[in-house]
């Protein structure tokens, strides 16, 4: 009766353990939640810790969100609950959410994808291409750490050249060795998961990628939960700018004004609360191989690193425009979400990597690595690694 009662009392707590009774904002409300729309969800966890990660076929292999504390734990990526419950597939851009999501650029001028040719440069006329919006991405396999995707594309330009496209998405859960290495060692106290993708793009037309007919960029990008006391952090090279130009490009939706943003020696702040859009860009010469942010109200830090080859590469530029020079773009960006018009698309801030831009033969490839790290601790510990990578004090990372 009494190994009854305490298999009963094991039961009782799993039933109510179940991610199905988890609390909103935690990993179990969304892994449940997910589950519901999306039969074929990609767990990956790790046996020897609480780091978790959600990934879906159906939205291009996203990496919908993570944790590093188990079902109950804080879930870091942003999901638009409403939008995926409902269904309904909206014009533009399916603004389902995700941790991580894999693009391509460049977004706008006379080589855009997301226009058609000789149409505006505005939001009417913008549209994301099917193939990295509503199709999804075949899943070749998957163990309980990695999932690897493959999909063919068949994408046009503003200017009406054609791609003929193979992308390999492999998305690896990082074990806490394997982010020390990244890092430095830390407290065992904190929690942490961390998790990368490798995004190849091979040229599978019978033609050169090359500044006159057109080039392609691998862009990743983060939706994370914004907040009234988080922050963006990016480092940048200090420096002549008449050999490494602007520090910061800031007015890709109107200047960002001085009390949102905050530009010192070697490192920028910007709010990222979701109360004004806003966005920001750093030029490859300016760029360093690293991002993060700082959520000082959960105590959680966030760190992205992402492949930067350096040299003389050229970068897609994004600027809705007919550009004089389109290949004089950013390595970096950072958005924070806000209202337009009464209406917004939701709570989030994003970072985002891009690579070289792809000037490839046929059967080339190229290569764009991302990696995100979430650390969630005691400040004090926190701290530490906050100096080692950036820098600077957690103190530096707050408006």
């Amino acid at each position: 009766m009494k190994s009854y009662s305490i298999l009963l009392f094991i039961f009782m707590l799993s039933s109510c353990m179940n991610s199905s009774n988890m609390q909103k904002g935690s990993f179990g409300y969304d892994l449940a939640f997910l589950k519901k729309y999306h039969n074929d969800l990609v767990l990956l966890e790790d046996s020897s810790s609480d780091a978790k990660l959600i990934v879906l076929p159906a939205y291009q292999g996203r990496i919908m969100t993570s944790t590093s504390n188990g079902m109950a734990g804080m879930s870091f990526g942003w999901i638009n609950h409403e939008l995926i419950s409902s269904k309904e597939i909206t014009p533009h851009i399916y603004a389902v959410g995700g941790e991580e999501r894999f693009w391509l650029g460049p977004e706008g001028g006379q080589f855009s994808i997301y226009f058609k040719k000789d149409s505006a440069f505005d939001f009417e006329h913008w549209q994301v291409p099917k193939e990295i919006d509503t199709e999804p991405f075949e899943l070749v396999s998957s163990t309980t750490l990695e999932a690897f995707f493959k999909k063919t594309m068949h994408l046009k330009n503003y200017t009406g050249s054609t791609f003929d496209i193979g992308v390999n998405r492999n998305i690896h859960l990082l074990k806490r060795e394997s982010i020390q290495q990244l890092i430095g060692q830390f407290d065992s106290s904190v929690d942490v998961v961390g998790f990368s993708s490798d995004n190849t793009i091979t040229n599978l037309s019978n033609h050169p990628w090359g500044e006159q007919y057109g080039m392609l960029s691998v862009w990743i990008l983060s939706m994370l939960n914004a907040g009234d006391q988080t922050a963006i952090a990016i480092p940048f090279n200090n420096g002549d700018s008449s050999k490494l130009g602007k520090i910061v490009t800031d007015d890709y939706f109107g200047k960002v004004p001085a009390e949102r943003l905050k530009v010192g020696s070697q490192l920028m702040l910007m709010k990222a609360d979701a109360n004004f859009r806003s966005k920001v860009g750093i030029s490859p010469k300016r760029a360093k191989p690293f991002v993060g942010s700082y959520d000082a109200k959960n105590n959680v830090l966030t760190i992205a690193y992402f492949s930067l080859p350096g040299g003389e590469n050229k970068y897609v530029n994004s600027l809705w425009k007919i550009q004089e020079d389109p290949f004089s773009g950013d390595a970096v960006n950072a958005y924070n979400d806000g209202p337009i018009n009464g209406k917004q698309m939701g709570k989030f801030y994003e970072i985002e990597s891009s690579s070289p831009a792809a000037d490839l033969g046929p059967g080339e490839s190229l290569t764009h690595n991302h990696t995100t790290i979430h650390l969630k601790g005691e400040r004090i510990h926190l701290d530490k690694i906050a100096k080692h990578v950036f820098g600077v004090s957690l103190e530096e990372l707050v408006f």
